[in-house]
């Protein structure tokens, strides 16, 4: 085996070219020999300067042979290898197209060594500005600003685990600019609307439990539709939310986790809710609260659910919202009722009381206003309507 040489052990020469070269041990293969990286200049001067850089950017660093692989075999090897365990079926779909249709396109075929911030910004703005390549023509159409964001959250992601693995010195992600993520603006139905909606689906009797359990509890369409029996508890008024459904590929549903940890949560069902679902139960047909009409050993799908909301939203002359909206619809409604923001972002599966209040400012803004107004009579009455002088 070859003798190991020191990391950061430096050498300067003058090449045949006329130029000067500086190298460093980055790093050691499995049999040992050194792995360099280099950098060249017109003169000692300019490389002595590089040469520094050079070190202190790898210092305390010691690479593994696998430093040369391309971005595609890592983003291959990280998907499969650390994700495919750690996240839901439909995410690891997701994240698998987006390496396949969106990144090796553009970047799959660059060595990780030779990867730089100004490689991967630069593809940033062609996929923003141009969209990704296809075979049959140089273009397609260009990517939203959310799905730029996506791809730079799983290159962040899975270059950091590349730093941890000791196959590149530092993450290229890090100091690159994206765009600020334009989410679908919220669309909520006010009241009269809301009283809209809920004549249509009285009219539904077979619709009518399911939207009426989601606009009393705002739970994610997926979360609804995995409702089991054994979820609920009849005595305590509550319901366990503790998996989501989602469909697959080819239409298959599967049963996965919620969204994130704070997702799995036991919420207080209103009364009027608590009673419908006993009513329900008394015609159990399997272990699903919601299942499927014609397969009721299945769930009801998250697809059939859309549908459905769709065209009930259509017969009451309501606008087109999404699935989603019901969620906001339920918030909005409950923070203007006077539920506080930290029960409200228990029974939602928030992570914190904050993400819930920055999700609904159109709400709080209304309410810090009321606040004060209630501040302003209550002093005006201990002061009876007097400032002092």
């Amino acid at each position: 085996m070859a003798k190991r040489r020191p990391n950061g052990d430096g050498m300067i020469r003058k090449r045949a070219d006329g130029r000067w070269e500086g190298r460093i041990v980055a790093g050691h293969k499995n049999n040992g020999k050194p792995i360099y990286r280099s950098v060249l200049a017109k003169t000692q001067k300019e490389l002595t300067q590089k040469l520094h850089a050079l070190i202190e950017t790898h210092k305390n660093s010691d690479l593994t042979e696998e430093s040369s692989m391309t971005l595609g075999e890592w983003l291959d090897r990280w998907i499969n290898d650390y994700m495919s365990l750690t996240i839901r079926e439909s995410t690891l779909d997701s994240y698998k197209g987006l390496i396949k249709n969106q990144i090796k396109p553009y970047l799959g075929d660059k060595p990780l060594s030779a990867l730089t911030t100004q490689d991967i910004q630069k593809f940033y703005n062609t996929v923003k500005e141009k969209g990704r390549i296809r075979p049959d023509k140089l273009h397609g159409t260009q990517l939203s600003d959310s799905m730029v964001c996506g791809i730079h959250m799983l290159l962040h992601e899975a270059l950091d685990a590349a730093v941890r693995d000791r196959i590149i010195v530092k993450n290229p992600t890090a100091r690159t600019v994206i765009p600020k993520t334009n989410y679908a603006l919220k669309q909520v139905l006010n009241d009269e609307q809301l009283d809209r909606f809920i004549n249509v689906i009285k009219e539904d009797k077979l619709w009518y439990d399911f939207f009426y359990t989601e606009l009393t509890t705002g739970l994610r369409r997926g979360e609804i539709c995995g409702l089991k029996w054994e979820d609920f508890d009849e005595q305590g008024d509550r319901l366990k939310i503790q998996r989501t459904v989602t469909r697959q590929k080819g239409g298959r549903l599967s049963m996965g986790e919620t969204k994130t940890e704070t997702g799995t949560r036991t919420i207080i069902l209103p009364p009027s809710t608590s009673e419908l679902l006993k009513k329900r139960k008394e015609n159990v047909v399997g272990e699903w609260i919601f299942p499927n009409f014609c397969e009721p050993e299945k769930p009801i799908a998250p697809y059939s659910a859309y549908g459905r909301l769709k065209a009930l939203l259509k017969q009451a002359g309501l606008p087109s919202i999404r699935f989603h909206d019901l969620r906001h619809t339920f918030a909005t409604h409950a923070l203007a009722g006077g539920v506080d923001a930290k029960t409200l972002s228990g029974i939602l599966g928030h992570t914190n009381a904050s993400f819930t209040l920055d999700t609904y400012t159109h709400v709080t803004k209304d309410m810090r206003r009321s606040a004060a107004d209630i501040i302003g009579n209550m002093m005006a009455e201990i002061t009876g309507g007097n400032r002092s002088v």
